[in-house]
């Protein structure tokens, strides 16, 4: 497949870059690639998850372990001590426990899912080349200037380099809808969570090579 270069002012240099047909077209009728999508998604959506919840359950809560009323004849439940969770301020039954949420995914399916991904957008006209730039120093009303080119300034961006750029990052990161990565770091979930991908030619090579 072949794409057209632009240049940042969103201008087409008249070069073309080939996108590895494995990569970028694949057919998404084959197979199961709907459910390797979701697998990837919800493995990668877990992972981020700190699982630091707790809760103070009936041992734990602090408070008198005094029986509040007799056994039997009281006319209620025989609640025991103020921390039943019966009771107001007492411990929660069952409550969430700290617990690690990871789980694995066969490298295969990974890189199969962010295949699928790419395909996806490159079906629905979302990805972008573009030559590869710089800025001399951090200003986000540069990068805002480049969105507003290629008329994605009011969707949320991905914009992928080869390697890092600390200018380019910087002037990214103050912009809520835009988010920029390295093409190694590329995966499902990334990519599928934004409107738009500009891929810098250099992240090309890298991204054909998946």
């Amino acid at each position: 497949m072949e794409v057209a270069v632009y240049n940042i002012n969103g201008e087409d240099t008249g070069r073309k870059v080939v996108l590895n047909d494995d990569v970028f077209a694949r057919n998404l009728e084959e197979g199961n690639a709907e459910h390797t999508i979701y697998l990837d998604v919800k493995q990668y959506l877990a992972n981020q998850r700190q699982g630091t919840h707790k809760s103070k359950e009936r041992s734990e809560v602090s408070g008198s372990t005094r029986k509040l009323g007799r056994q039997k004849g009281g006319g209620g439940a025989r609640r025991g001590d103020i921390n039943s969770p019966l009771l107001r301020g007492g411990g929660t039954v069952f409550g969430p426990r700290p617990r690690d949420y990871r789980s694995k995914l066969n490298k295969k399916q990974k890189a199969l899912a962010r295949k699928i991904a790419l395909t996806s957008k490159a079906n629905d006209k979302q990805i972008f080349v573009v030559e590869n730039f710089t800025f001399d120093a951090p200003k986000t009303k540069d990068f805002l200037k480049i969105a507003k080119n290629f008329k994605v300034e009011d969707k949320k961006v991905l914009l992928v380099f080869a390697e890092p750029n600390d200018n380019v990052l910087l002037s990214v990161r103050n912009v809520p809808n835009a988010l920029m990565a390295q093409a190694i770091d590329l995966n499902a979930y990334t990519v599928l969570n934004n409107d738009a991908i500009l891929l810098t030619e250099g992240s090309v090579e890298i991204v054909n090579k998946f």
